[in-house]
Formats: C-alpha cells, sequence, structure tokens
C-alpha cells in the first residue's frame, strides 16, 4: 500500500509540474537581480520569458521542460549590453590606427566611406559584427550609423537585440545628402519598428560638433514623438569642450541642455570631458552614458569620470564604439577588463570600481542606460530570457574563488559557450546558429580587397 501511494503520489507530482520550453541548470546563476548568485542554480524559460530563477532541485521539481541544458562546468549570466557601437564599421577595422581622432575622421574615414558604404556594405558589416559580438556574449547593442534599416535587418537575422539609431549630420553622406534627408529616413526607421520585439529603433544626431541648432531640436522632437531614444555623441574629447566654449560660453551639455536635446530618452556615448555641474544636469536629466574605456584610451580622449557618475545616480553601460580607429573589436568582455583597471590606475585606488560594479554596469547598468531594464539586465522571472553560459573549465579560469572577479579578470569572450536571446538557442557550443559565418568572412574579405585598393596613402610616424 505504501508503495502504491509512492507511485500516486510521483504520477501526480509530474502530472501537477508546470510546463517550460527550457531548464537550464549551471554550477553558477549570477542574477544580477539584488547581487544574487545561486550555486547549482537553474533558469526555467516558457516561450520569450524566464518563468524561475534559483537552485536546481526546486526549479527542476516545480517545471517539466520540453528541453533540459546541462552546464555542470559553466557560469549562467545576463547577455551582456553594448551600449555604444557603430556595428557595420567592422569592414573597416584597423584602417588608420594609431591617429588623432579628427585625423582619423576627416582624413580616412570619412573619405573611405563616401566611396564604400552603400546598402550592401552595411548589411555584411553588421553581419560581421553580429558574429563577433555573440561569439563573445553580446545580446543587445546600440548602434549608430547609415542604411539603419540594413542593419535592423542583419540583428533581426541574427536573432540579437538592438536600440539601432538613424545618424543625422549636417554634411551629405551615404545614405542622406541633407540633414532634412536624414531625418526623412529616421521618421521612417521609427514607424516601421515602433513595435518590433527585437528592435528597439532612435534617432541619432551625431554630436553637438556636427549638427546646426535647428537639426538638433527637429531630432529631438521625432524621438519625442515616437517615444525613442536619442543617441548622440557628448564630450569625448578636450578639444570638443574648448570648441564649444569658444563658440557658445558653455559646455556641450549646457548647449544641448539649453537646445532641450536631453528633455527625454536620451543615451550620451563617451561623456570623459564632464564637470561636476555637467554631471549634475545628465542626473537631473536621467541620461544614460555609454563609457567606451577602450576607444577613450586608444584614442588618448582621456578618463571618463565614471566613479562621479555612478554616485550621482547616473545610469551607465560600457560601450566598444566603433571597431576601426577608436577600438579593434566588440570584446565586452575587454571593455569590462579595462573599465575597472584605467580607473584604478588613474585615481591610485585599487578598491574603486569592484568587479561586481563593473559586471552591472554590463549588463544591469546598460540596460538601465537604455530604459530597458524593465525587460532585460538581469536574470528574474518575467523578464525576457536573455542569457549567456560561459565556461568554467579553462586552464585561465581554476581555480575560481570569486564568480564577479573571475568574470571581469580571468574569463574571455572565448569562453561563451550559449547564448539565448528573447527564448531562442542563438550559439550553441561555440557556434552560430543563426549566422553563415563562412558566408559572412568570405564577403568581408572581399570588401577588404576592394577598400585596400582605395586607401590614402597612411605616412610613416617620424
Amino acid at each position: 500500500m505504501r508503495i502504491c501511494c509512492s507511485l500516486l503520489l510521483l504520477g501526480w507530482s509530474a502530472i501537477a509540474a508546470e510546463p517550460a520550453d527550457a531548464l537550464w541548470t549551471a554550477r553558477y546563476v549570477v542574477t544580477m537581480d539584488g547581487g544574487r548568485v545561486i550555486e547549482d542554480g537553474a533558469v526555467a524559460v516558457r516561450g520569450e520569458r524566464i518563468v524561475a530563477v534559483g537552485p536546481r532541485t526546486e526549479v527542476e521539481a516545480r517545471f517539466r521542460p520540453r528541453l533540459r541544458v546541462r552546464r555542470p562546468d559553466a557560469a549562467i549570466l545576463p547577455g551582456l549590453i553594448n551600449t555604444h557601437t557603430h556595428a557595420a564599421m567592422s569592414l573597416l577595422r584597423g584602417i588608420a590606427d594609431d591617429r588623432r581622432l579628427q585625423d582619423w575622421l576627416e582624413n580616412y574615414i570619412f573619405p573611405t566611406e563616401s566611396r564604400h558604404v552603400s546598402p550592401d556594405f552595411v548589411l555584411w558589416g553588421t553581419r560581421l559584427a553580429c558574429l563577433e559580438m555573440l561569439l563573445s556574449g553580446t545580446t543587445t547593442f546600440a548602434d549608430m550609423y547609415y542604411f539603419e534599416e540594413q542593419v535592423a535587418e542583419a540583428v533581426k537575422g541574427a536573432g540579437m537585440r538592438g536600440v539601432l539609431g538613424q545618424t543625422v549630420i549636417r554634411f551629405p553622406v551615404a545614405d542622406a545628402k541633407t540633414p532634412a534627408d536624414a531625418l526623412a529616413r529616421a521618421r521612417r526607421f521609427l514607424d516601421r519598428y515602433r513595435n518590433d520585439p527585437l528592435i528597439v529603433p532612435a534617432v541619432a544626431p551625431h554630436a553637438l560638433y556636427t549638427n546646426s541648432a535647428a537639426d538638433l531640436r527637429a531630432a529631438r522632437a521625432l524621438a519625442d514623438e515616437f517615444d525613442a531614444p536619442l543617441l548622440i555623441h557628448l564630450s569625448e574629447t578636450a578639444q570638443e569642450n574648448e570648441d564649444s566654449r569658444a563658440a557658445h560660453g558653455k559646455s556641450p551639455v549646457r548647449v544641448l541642455e539649453s537646445l532641450g536635446l536631453l528633455a527625454g530618452r536620451t543615451l550620451a556615448a563617451h561623456g570623459v570631458w564632464l564637470d561636476d555641474a555637467d554631471i549634475a544636469v545628465l542626473a537631473r536629466r536621467n541620461v544614460g552614458v555609454a563609457h567606451c574605456p577602450s576607444s577613450n584610451m586608444k584614442l588618448a580622449s582621456g578618463v571618463a569620470p565614471v566613479p562621479k557618475l555612478l554616485a550621482a545616480g547616473i545610469a551607465v553601460g560600457l560601450g566598444t564604439d566603433g571597431p576601426a580607429g577608436s577600438n579593434n573589436d566588440f570584446n565586452m568582455f575587454e571593455e569590462m577588463d579595462l573599465a575597472a583597471k584605467l580607473q584604478k590606475v588613474t585615481r591610485l585606488d585599487p578598491e574603486v570600481l569592484p568587479a561586481k560594479v563593473i559586471l552591472e554596469m554590463a549588463t544591469l547598468g546598460g540596460a538601465r542606460a537604455l530604459g530597458m531594464d524593465h525587460g532585460i539586465g538581469s536574470l528574474a522571472q518575467g523578464k525576457l530570457a536573455d542569457f549567456i553560459a560561459v565556461r568554467l573549465d579553462a586552464a585561465h579560469a581554476v581555480p575560481l574563488y570569486d564568480i564577479h572577479s573571475q568574470i571581469v579578470y580571468a574569463l574571455k569572450g572565448s569562453d561563451v559557450n550559449d547564448v539565448v536571446i528573447h527564448g531562442r538557442w542563438i550559439v550553441r557550443d561555440r557556434r552560430a546558429l543563426t549566422l553563415d559565418a563562412a558566408a559572412i568572412l568570405r564577403q568581408a574579405r572581399q570588401y577588404a580587397d576592394r577598400i585596400r585598393q582605395g586607401l590614402p596613402r597612411i605616412p610613416p610616424f617620424e
């Protein structure tokens, strides 16, 4: 009788268990939800959302999944969020390195873009960027470039999530001869993707120094009309700040505030040359900041006051910037490592920006900066199922005493084994399931052959 009752109870338990599409288990689940780390943890997914996060035994007892994925030598954590890129510039990787920003832009990048940037260039360049980002654990990225509808096509084809900004700039570019043309393109782009599950369309006036006041106001009005983010470069270099003070008598931040540009959803990239008054403005206006340590270091732009930004309550994410001149890859693990060490060495303080804070900047902080933390950035019931599994069994990952420290200072993008976005398995065992890697690399090499022939001669350094 006791045996029969036990069998009945087991049968009832199986019947009563909740259905799930997938149940992932791992050595650690790093939730970024209140700092919780679960050893021998699990994540259950139904559709595009997480339905449970907790100890493996509890989650397994509660759910009956169609698919079980066991990763005993890995950590599951939220997908990384790259808050500032120019993805299609992957096809310009390594052009005219070791130059000053204005020299690099005006004498190499802008001329090369004028000759080669087309819808096809942007499509394949973004596919190359998506392949690189996916294989190193990025699930969401913010982009500013041209032909942004081609960027969106590549992003959706990859199964990624993107905050994609149509660029507005005062001089003729590949997809718009005038700022009015660019704003019209932005309007069409916003209308087309306003309800897309993966694409958040945005307006991206390049910077204060490359746009008129009227065009900046028009970009703000358009973003507000669609309740869309506005993406802009801000206070990246000392020269930018000096020019602003000479022309307007105030910093770029205070010029933009006077134009009303910061009175809405805004993400500012770089923010290197911010004083305390600027920081107070950004905090009051709830402006998110994309911190790009590799770019700021490579271009010798300076060191952003990240601790002050965080202390002021500003949402700060990490960004790689574009992979040409300012940074040559999309590796967010590298950005985490550099973001921590750059602040420590310049402030002569090894305790500033500890690993847990840095990992938050790469996940939940980036989501907050983009205004998307309600859906992504942490692992919690009801949030979108965007997460990665990172292997912990390589030589550089052993031994392990502190998981946050290990992720930021020891692990590499190449340790990412699996990527799930919107509940869909996108990378499995280091192989992208949604992209044809061989075709992408073949197209990238063909573009490189064409671009190389038209490059201006790069004079040697004396």
